[in-house]
């Protein structure tokens, strides 16, 4: 199965047990926001999905949808 972008935001949300307010709190945007983003409608922006991925402990690459690999790179000093 193919995933978009938005599956996976959706997807890992989800099985990280949190709804869309508590990740737009961990983001400092609202609510109504993060769900344009999950939907499609509103861009995510680097640094917002930089906190995403070390909150789900993965990769830009995956949440963007250029792997299907979960875990992250090795990270610089």
């Amino acid at each position: 199965m193919t995933y978009s972008k938005y599956d996976r935001l959706r997807e890992l949300r989800l099985e990280n047990h949190l709804s869309q307010k508590e990740v737009a709190e961990h983001l400092n945007i609202r609510q109504n926001t993060y769900s344009k983003i999950e939907c499609g409608r509103a861009a995510l922006k680097i640094p917002n999905a930089i906190k995403l991925a070390f909150l789900y402990q993965t990769s830009l690459d995956y949440l963007s949808g250029l792997t299907d690999e979960r875990k992250p790179h090795k990270r610089c000093k």
